[in-house]
């Protein structure tokens, strides 16, 4: 039985290891636009929370992370 070399091995795995680093980013992004596209429908950070029932901290937090907040048009000048 061959064995590949432990440095060959080390390299796969920190190939692999970035493939998902790439695909946890992409799909964190895809949820934040998913919280997103909640408090568009249902008008806040809290229900939508509350629908998924998760602390409102995580759905706020993964929104503002990923740039997807918008100007609330009672506090725009």
């Amino acid at each position: 039985m061959s064995t590949k070399p432990w440095r060959q091995r080390v390299h796969e795995e920190d190939e692999l290891l970035e493939q998902l680093r790439i695909q946890t980013s992409a799909a964190a992004e895809r949820r934040a636009r998913a919280y997103a596209d909640g408090v568009d429908e249902l008008g806040t950070v809290y229900k939508v929370a509350k629908a998924l029932n998760k602390p409102w901290t995580t759905v706020d937090q993964a929104i503002k992370k990923h740039g997807l907040t918008k100007a609330r048009p009672d506090t725009t000048s």
